[in-house]
């Protein structure tokens, strides 16, 4: 078959060729699970634990040193098990994301997935698309941006007979042609490095290790006094470095990893079954801090279903001829709804007759479209394009009152013009086009603005336009241009794609967290500097590459989506974080401060370890607890956070001594028993905090997930039975262990009426 025969392949051949050639993907290298799960044993975290068994086993100390050892192992499967289901929730998302292809089968053009291309097929490309395959071109002419391939930055043209490489992207015209590689036997699959993603720490983490750094440094400075003191005293330096080392161990937010990646990735999940997918998982905190949304207009807040609403012709011509014009500027082939609403109208009014010689596609650049006809005038040179355009390009005087009719009315307004091949175009007429709001934008906007999200429409149109379909979709009617911006302003007019990526910066400077709606390959830059870009239903290949967030069904409505599963993150990793600073404070310092005011060890180094242990589980279930989502956007105060947490742990502090004390003092327990009590007290406390903190309000507020409720009995009825068993510790009576579990609870009743206050004065409710 040669390129000049655009019939295609009929699908039996098409099948054929498929299991010749393979499917049109590269192979993808499998990672070694074995060095994945390796992994998990380097880094500082393992560091700390790694040390701490060498000096257990130097001390003679083996017992002690295998539960350290146990404790790493279980840390690194749960690590590797949580990421390795993130990396596959993110594998599946990416494979819903694969690129379509046109291709003609059978005679007839049709949307497939690229990788079911086989060389010999015929496939169309448009402006915006990264061309799946290597293609001989056979009709049409395009620019082709081949940096990606050649790392030259130079576009270049490209016209029936050339070959365009797969990977490479058209930033002007359409054109035709047929495959001629695929896979790994394209330009692409044999020079093409293997590219790794580099993990992008979003704002939410770093804010998490920030407060963990500062945590470390105090229970640092801490250690060194213990230690100073032993040296002071003369105690035994072996022990009490063994008992230092498990004093930072408890501070390491071990389960970080795990809680992080967990709950990012169960959100990408839920959101994928709403129509959300997420291609960068940081993607879903930042939305959860999002006070800005900038939104297209067409096709975004509209239905993009374009009518031809009115036809205003200039003498001498008729409106027919106007609309018979309109439609020779215009092909089907590229979907353009502008294009196909015209043709429609012509149809509908039988003004199909004549047929273009040739056709260039609309360019952003020259703002229209261009056909060459021939007519009973002879050879004629049809536009298509925006009035201001056309009128500068035939020096006719701008229509000002027709124009400003039909916008006001909401209306897209065309001008056609026309002339003879060698002569100058004149000014023929208007064509406006009516896109009605999408019956569900006036609800979004308003769901949006009571969540805190400031809704900014985004319009090439005309300033009346823009204020028209504003209005109807409940924004308010402040319409500015992008020169004439203010805080006010709910609509921006006149804005071309290319100036999106100033629009976001603007905010960003202004200290915005920006989402950033966009279809097209000029919306790339913005969708890219943007927080949150969302690539809408319609977008093309370029776009959704650059956007952290794909919408699958038309419209915005799934954004909300976006915006409450962030939050509920947020939600998720904020009790984390209150009950890491809590927990860290109130263990590490009791600890520390009960070695140095009573001069003996207050629970023993082994069960510190089987105290993470029981954290750990808890822990991690906060990523799937039950939560809502915060009414305004999300900050971190990490000051105020900071604040509520000290308070918190210092009142845990002072029931911790007090345990303390009432078990030496006036139940005389022995010292082994004293630690076990202490250990219990310290399991009782942590899971109430857990609790405690999970609600800004009362914690019965909400109730509580599953696996929350089930590792939280199960922790504590594990640690009942093993200190009533006296395994790993000296038994204590069933009846203390009660007496304990009640007292803590009781104490948790009266720290939630502190901690509520507490809130609403720091404004953390």
């Amino acid at each position: 078959m040669s390129v000049s025969e655009p019939l295609g392949l009929s699908s039996q051949e098409a099948i054929r060729r498929l299991e010749q050639y393979g499917p049109n993907t590269l192979p993808q290298e499998r990672p070694s699970y074995w060095l994945a799960f390796l992994a998990k044993f380097w880094g500082p975290i393992p560091w700390m634990l790694e040390a701490t068994i060498g000096l257990e086993l130097f001390l003679g100390r083996p017992f002690q040193a295998a539960i350290v050892g146990v404790l790493l192992v279980f840390n690194s499967i749960i690590s590797f098990v949580q990421e390795g289901r993130a990396q596959n929730a993110l594998a599946l998302l990416k494979r819903r994301l694969a690129p379509q292809a046109r291709v003609r089968r059978d005679g007839v053009w049709q949307t497939l997935a690229a990788e079911s291309l086989v060389p010999g097929d015929w496939v169309r490309v448009r402006l915006g698309d990264v061309l799946p395959a290597d293609l001989e071109l056979g009709q049409g002419q395009v620019l082709v941006d081949q940096s990606a391939l050649t790392g030259e930055s130079v576009p270049v043209e490209a016209g029936p007979g050339a070959q365009v490489w797969a990977g490479t992207v058209l930033r002007r015209g359409e054109a035709e042609g047929m495959v001629k590689a695929t896979a790994a036997q394209t330009r692409f699959g044999q020079t093409a490095a293997l590219v790794k993603e580099a993990h992008s720490q979003g704002h939410l983490e770093r804010t998490i290790l920030s407060v963990v750094k500062v945590l470390l440094l105090m229970v640092g400075v801490l250690v060194l006094t213990i230690v100073l003191y032993a040296l002071w005293r003369g105690l035994p330096l072996g022990e009490v470095l063994s008992f230092c080392l498990i004093l930072l161990v408890a501070s390491v937010p071990a389960a970080l990893p795990a809680t992080f990646t967990l709950a990012t990735a169960l959100g990408a999940l839920e959101l994928a079954q709403r129509g959300v997918l997420v291609t960068r998982l940081s993607a879903i905190e930042e939305a959860a801090a999002m006070d800005v949304l900038c939104s297209d207009k067409t096709g975004t807040l509209t239905q993009n279903q374009l009518s031809v609403s009115k036809v205003v012709a200039l003498r001498p011509f008729t409106e027919d001829e106007v609309l018979r014009f309109g439609a020779l500027a215009s092909e089907a082939a590229t979907q353009d709804p502008l294009d196909l609403a015209i043709l429609e109208a012509a149809r509908a009014r039988g003004l199909t007759d004549l047929e273009a010689l040739s056709f260039v596609p609309f360019d952003p650049a020259s703002k229209r479209s261009e056909a060459t006809v021939r007519s009973g005038d002879g050879v004629l040179r049809v536009m298509k394009g925006a009035p201001q355009t056309l009128a500068a390009l035939t020096h006719s005087p701008e229509p000002r009152a027709e124009l400003e009719a039909l916008a006001t009315e909401g209306n897209r307004v065309l001008a056609v013009a026309v002339g003879k091949a060698q002569a100058p175009p004149r000014l023929a007429g208007l064509i406006g086009l009516a896109d009605p709001p999408r019956p569900d934008s006036a609800a979004l906007v308003q769901r949006l603005q009571n969540l805190g999200v400031r809704v900014v429409m985004v319009t090439g149109d005309g300033v009346a336009t823009a204020r028209s379909v504003a209005t109807q979709i409940g924004l308010n009617s402040k319409v500015c241009t992008l020169d004439q911006m203010a805080a006010d302003c709910s609509v921006l007019a006149g804005v071309y794609p290319e100036d999106k990526f100033q629009l976001i910066q603007t905010f960003q400077q202004a200290g915005h967290v920006v989402g950033m709606t966009g279809d097209g390959v000029n919306d790339a830059p913005a969708l890219k500097q943007a927080e949150v870009g969302i690539a809408v239903a319609s977008a093309t290949d370029v776009a959704k590459a650059a956007a952290s967030v794909v919408l699958t069904d038309p419209g915005l409505t799934n954004v909300l989506a976006a915006v409450e599963e962030g939050r509920r993150i947020y939600q998720r990793m904020l009790t984390y974080t209150l009950n890491k600073i809590i927990k860290t404070f109130q263990i590490g310092f009791f600890l520390g401060l009960g070695f140095l005011l009573t001069g003996v060890f207050v629970t023993t180094p082994q069960l510190v370890l089987l105290l993470l242990f029981a954290n750990d589980f808890v822990t991690m279930s906060i990523a799937s607890d039950h939560v809502g989502f915060s009414p305004t956007p999300d900050r971190w105060a990490v000051n105020r956070l900071t604040q509520a947490a000290l308070v918190l742990a210092g009142c845990w502090l002072l029931f911790a001594f007090g345990i303390f004390y009432l078990g030496r003092d006036w139940l005389a327990l022995p010292l082994g028993q004293l630690q076990s009590l202490i250990f219990l007290m310290l399991v009782f406390s942590g899971q109430a905090t857990v609790y405690l903190v999970r609600e800004r309000g009362h914690f019965w507020g909400s109730r509580p997930g599953k696996w929350l409720i089930l590792s939280s009995l199960a922790d504590l009825l594990g640690v009942s039975l093993l200190a009533g068993l006296g395994i790993l510790m000296s038994p204590l009576n069933p009846t203390l262990i009660a007496g304990l579990l009640g007292v803590t609870l009781l104490y948790a009743l009266v720290l939630d009426w502190i901690k509520v206050g507490l809130f609403h004065r720091l404004k953390l409710a």
